[in-house]
């Protein structure tokens, strides 16, 4: 299973930026997806916004009412729709799926799958 972002870049502050990320590569079931923030001067991912399979969202108190979270669970993908930007978002945005395979009795948990990361830059 791979997990891969995109929609990265540079946003002017007050500006909007998307991004994606999807799973692929098997026969699996994504559950609950996240987003995460790691910011240049901290060591700690910080957990943005998540969504579970029936489309559940909950946000972290920096970015309710300028992010929103949504996916499609047809295409295992997940979106973040970046409004009101900040340069304090700027960071390398990860995405992570919890990830389990029905169909494999040899796995039976869920399984913690990231992406490698895409970085925003806000700055004017």
């Amino acid at each position: 299973v791979q997990v891969v972002e995109s929609g990265g870049g540079l946003a002017h502050p007050g500006g909007s930026l998307r991004l994606s990320c999807t799973a692929s590569g098997g026969d699996f079931r994504v559950n609950d997806m996240r987003w995460h923030h790691e910011g240049p001067r901290t060591v700690q991912r910080k957990v943005l916004a998540s969504i579970t399979r029936a489309g559940e969202a909950t946000y972290g108190d920096s970015v309710k009412g300028r992010f929103t979270i949504s996916r499609d669970n047809a295409k295992n993908t997940v979106y973040l729709q970046m409004d009101s930007l900040i340069p304090e978002d700027t960071g390398v945005y990860y995405c992570s799926a919890e990830i389990d395979f029905p169909g494999d009795s040899r796995y039976s948990g869920v399984y913690p799958y990231w992406g490698q990361g895409t970085q925003v830059t806000v700055a004017s």
